[in-house]
């Protein structure tokens, strides 16, 4: 019963993309849409799987500037946080000012790093540590802030000191809290890494849409955003993989929500 629910729970999203993605085909079909307008999904496929190479080459560019970029804000956000926690005045100070920062649009701020730090890798890579890092930090703050204080009382009265209550107490209680910040942030890594090849990048899928769009191929354009769509998802798999093998028993909470 158990496998059986799983595997249902694990279909349903598969079954919903099939129908939409037969929904669109039809209605591109009958419709008659341009192909330069609206392509339909068989039409983006074969796209695909004739560009797949250079595709590939662009998607490794892609991928390597979010993954350095996410890595780097979630330690970034482990430290901000850890501080913020440990020092109230600091939190008070600091934390009006991280929501601010995120007032202002990346779109304005992607240009200003091309002119500050050329063309290179380095503006992307600040793009995705940008957008990566306040669900973290704001995620793992509410999760430290947020452990039974009686708890962390008990263990003081053992004789353990500030470290020690952090890593036995205030970590492991945050660690769904972080988890689900990483999960947030991943799903937006490549799309932030897009961004900042789109405002200037001479390789990676943003530059490659750039250049689809000026020649007017849309199912090029949407060929990549099939392949970033693809890499979010895995990449959030991959973060619930993790949070799975660090905190085993929520293996056992799912198969309870699923039954």
């Amino acid at each position: 019963m158990k496998r059986s629910g799983s595997i249902a729970h694990n279909l349903v999203p598969a079954i919903t993309l099939l129908v939409i993605l037969a929904i669109w085909e039809g209605a591109v079909r009958l419709s008659r849409v341009p192909a330069y307008i609206m392509p339909g999904p068989v039409q983006i496929i074969s796209t695909l799987r004739a560009n797949f190479s250079l595709l590939l080459n662009h998607t490794g560019s892609t991928m390597l500037e979010a993954l350095i970029g996410f890595g780097l804000a979630v330690i970034i956000a482990f430290l901000v946080a850890f501080a913020l926690n440990q020092v109230n005045w600091l939190n008070q100070a600091v934390m009006p000012l991280l929501v601010v920062t995120q007032t202002i649009p990346i779109i304005t701020l992607a240009p200003l790093f091309l002119i500050w730090f050329g063309w290179g890798m380095l503006p992307k890579v600040l793009v995705v540590i940008l957008v990566c890092f306040f669900p973290v930090v704001i995620n793992l703050l509410n999760g430290l802030n947020s452990v039974d204080p009686d708890l962390v009382n008990l263990f003081r009265s053992m004789g353990a000191g500030r470290m020690d209550v952090f890593r036995m107490v205030k970590l492991p209680s945050a660690l769904p809290a972080f988890f689900a910040g990483m999960k947030i942030s991943a799903s937006y890594g490549v799309m932030a890494a897009v961004i900042g090849e789109w405002l200037g990048a001479q390789q990676g899928l943003g530059y490659y849409m750039t250049i689809a769009q000026k020649s007017f191929r849309v199912d090029k354009v949407l060929a990549a955003v099939m392949i970033i769509a693809g890499l979010s998802l895995i990449w959030v798999k991959i973060i619930d993989w993790m949070e799975i093998l660090v905190m085993p028993w929520t293996r056992h909470e799912r198969e309870w929500e699923i039954d």
